[in-house]
């Protein structure tokens, strides 16, 4: 088993940022990460935004693709839900370096 990890670049974050750039994306994955790890199956989630069944397999499958949405079978059913420990590490890329190029306050030269 390969226990190596793999450094977070930009490379490979752009690309889940750039499946949530789409607002019914954005929507969908707001509504997964507000739903929990159980999730929401398919036709629970076109009621819910009202959107055609092809419309949301496209954008499902956008969001599965960029890794911030896990899909499993109960049944007959596909369950989704947001794949948390990918959003935090999206959230920690977003702000690891916060701050760090912070200048100190300056001086006013009139003192």
């Amino acid at each position: 088993m390969n226990n190596t990890i793999t450094p977070l670049t930009e490379d490979i974050m752009a690309p889940k940022l750039d499946a949530l750039g789409n607002p019914v994306r954005l929507k969908l994955y707001r509504l997964l990460v507000k739903t929990g790890e159980q999730g929401l199956g398919v036709s629970t989630i076109q009621e819910k935004l009202g959107i055609p069944a092809s419309t949301l397999a496209h954008h499902l499958g956008k969001l599965v693709q960029a890794e911030l949405v896990l899909q499993s079978r109960s049944g007959r059913q596909i369950i989704s839900c947001a794949n948390y420990p990918m959003m935090d590490q999206l959230v920690n890329f977003l702000t690891e370096a916060c701050c760090q190029y912070e200048e100190a306050p300056r001086q006013n030269d009139q003192d």
